[in-house]
């Protein structure tokens, strides 16, 4: 691990994470590129840089605290609330069971998949045509959602839904951002409304992932050999650009059709899965 690699790495992380091109699918093109350039074997995937890429993502919660941080203030105030009076009509009380709801659905998905996922970090071809599906997937979501009247409020039966797919888009080249928002346009939400959820559906996964991991997987012992001044860089790196990210593309999905990373997630799929299985 050194500091350009993990600035790349940052930078990969805090554009992936909020567009729906799957940050974990682009993390393991990133990594297995530069590892066959050096001539490294891919099957060398070291404890640091499974850690690093849990900092990344640990990066780009930072951005989503900070961006929504009056969001997540006011949902906080309304579910405790809820609690003390037992009513959980207020609009933000219902947002924060339906986070709930929707992280422990992932979550129900999401944990038989890991084994799965660890052993894809290692098959970047099989990546690239899971990063063509999601493509599938935003072509196919921008088709109905046409077709849909559309709602500004999120119900009972979408929150159930988008939580299942963010499990499912645990697997690297599955966007969670692109299945999550796709699943809430299936279901007749407005483009604004899904992407929001989205982004605040993805704070509690990442924030345990972020706590938890580090005790259950990393030995201290060889902690102590690992680069920390490269992972703070691109932890950083990945945090800036992601908030640049969000305050941007938040604008970008409230306007214009998502179909232009589809077509990015189909060609870009296609050549790494063309590359990995002709080179690597």
């Amino acid at each position: 691990m050194n500091f350009l690699q993990a600035i790349l790495m940052g930078i990969v992380q805090g554009l992936s994470e909020f567009l729906p091109i799957s940050s974990s699918g682009h993390l393991v093109f990133t990594s297995n590129f530069y590892k066959v350039f050096k001539g490294i074997e891919i099957v060398q995937h070291s404890n640091e840089e499974i850690f690093f890429d849990i900092m990344l993502h640990f990066g780009t919660l930072i951005a989503v605290l900070i961006f929504f941080r009056k969001e997540i203030a006011e949902i906080l105030k309304a579910l405790w609330c809820g609690i003390k009076t037992k009513d959980f009509s207020d609009k933000n009380a219902k947002l924060g069971l339906y986070i709930i709801l929707g992280t422990v659905l992932t979550i129900v998905v999401a944990y038989p998949l890991e084994k799965v996922a660890e052993k894809l970090v290692y098959s970047p071809a099989i990546v690239g045509i899971l990063l063509v599906i999601t493509g599938i997937v935003l072509f196919y979501s921008e088709y109905r959602s046409k077709r849909m009247a559309t709602k500004t409020d999120l119900d009972l039966k979408s929150s159930i839904l988008i939580g299942l797919a963010q499990g499912i888009a645990a697997l690297p080249g599955f966007s969670r951002s692109g299945w999550t928002i796709a699943t809430g346009l299936f279901n007749g939400l407005d483009r604004l409304t899904a992407a929001r959820y989205s982004f605040l559906l993805s704070i509690p996964i990442i924030l345990g992932a972020s706590m938890v991991y580090p005790f259950i997987k990393i030995d201290l012992h060889e902690a102590l050999t690992y680069n920390w001044y490269a992972i703070a860089v691109g932890t950083l790196v990945s945090g800036l650009v992601g908030y640049l990210c969000i305050k941007y593309f938040i604008k970008f999905v409230a306007r214009f059709s998502l179909a232009i990373f589809g077509y990015y997630c189909v060609v870009v799929g296609i050549l790494t899965a063309v590359f990995f299985t002709l080179f690597a």
